[in-house]
């Protein structure tokens, strides 16, 4: 698949934008969804889905697969998944590099791990048998950090290699989850995409995030609330000049504004994805005139 000309920039789908997202005619444009929300056998949320997936490609970004668990993931969930994933023939499909399961008790967030060599061997087996299930690749994607965690054995960087390797998993760029944890935690986040395996990113997030200034040293969150920050937009620029065009998604969970302001930010990320295509395509983007040739 040529991932610029199929899948350009896109936004997050939400319900109360279903009717505007139907009728959208800009080229490139696709959806993202969390399956969880339709991992159902009917009912009229599935039903607008499909009808939008006739227009436009889908993404299915999962949130609670927990595959940084210390157990294999459920097999129930696995099951529903892989069905909405043949039902609705999604472009891409994602996951977490986190964990949200423990001894059976399911906590709603996205938690952290020690970076050891069980972690790997364990969520290396836990891609595969998502992967398996599912008959394709999936992605990646990279976490947010708020503190420093000890015990690592690898550096992220690594880590997401080495999962690619063992499992032919890709991976999602999420670049707000960049900029955010070398804010927290203390690293350059130019550095960080330069060491980005171009090859296996199959996608890229941009966000909005809040700031909690409770601390000592105030805290970025990664809360998805609002436009995306300019700080992000730059290193964004930065990522597609140096591994060139993929898949970008505008998430939005949170002061959801009208539809047309995130097409707006969608806009923006895809005239950088239009740059960036016209370097690595320069042939493309001439625009000749016909010449009337008399034989």
């Amino acid at each position: 698949m040529d991932t610029f000309t199929d899948l350009g920039a896109g936004v997050g789908l939400k319900p109360h934008h279903y009717d505007e997202a139907h009728r959208a005619t800009q080229r490139g444009l696709w959806f993202e969804v969390h399956p969880e929300n339709y991992m159902v056998a009917g009912g009229p949320r599935l039903a607008s889905l499909e009808a939008i997936r006739a227009r436009h490609p889908l993404s299915l970004h999962g949130v609670s697969l927990s595959l940084a668990a210390d157990r294999a993931p459920d097999a129930d969930h696995l099951r529903r998944l892989a069905a909405l994933i043949e039902r609705i023939e999604p472009a891409l499909v994602s996951e977490h590099l986190a964990w949200s399961v423990w001894r059976d008790q399911y906590h709603p967030d996205l938690l952290p791990f020690p970076r050891t060599q069980a972690a790997l061997a364990r969520i290396a087996d836990n891609i595969a048998q998502t992967q398996d299930a599912f008959g394709r690749r999936i992605a990646i994607e990279n976490p947010t950090h708020y503190l420093t965690i000890d015990g690592h054995d690898w550096s992220e960087i690594d880590f997401l290699t080495e999962l690619v390797r063992r499992t032919g998993c890709g991976l999602l760029l999420d670049v707000n989850n960049v900029h955010i944890s070398a804010h927290n935690v203390g690293f350059d986040a130019a550095s960080y995409l330069d060491a980005v395996p171009a090859a296996a990113v199959m996608e890229i997030h941009l966000a909005g995030h809040s700031v909690d200034a409770g601390t000592t040293r105030p805290l970025l969150i990664d809360s998805h609330d609002a436009a995306v920050d300019d700080d992000v937009w730059a290193l964004y620029r930065y990522v597609v000049e140096r591994i060139g065009t993929r898949p970008t998604l505008i998430e939005r969970d949170d002061n959801i504004p009208a539809f047309d302001v995130l097409l707006d930010e969608r806009a923006r990320a895809q005239s950088m994805l239009d740059a960036a295509h016209a370097v690595e395509h320069p042939l493309h983007s001439i625009v000749t005139t016909p010449v009337e040739v008399h034989i």
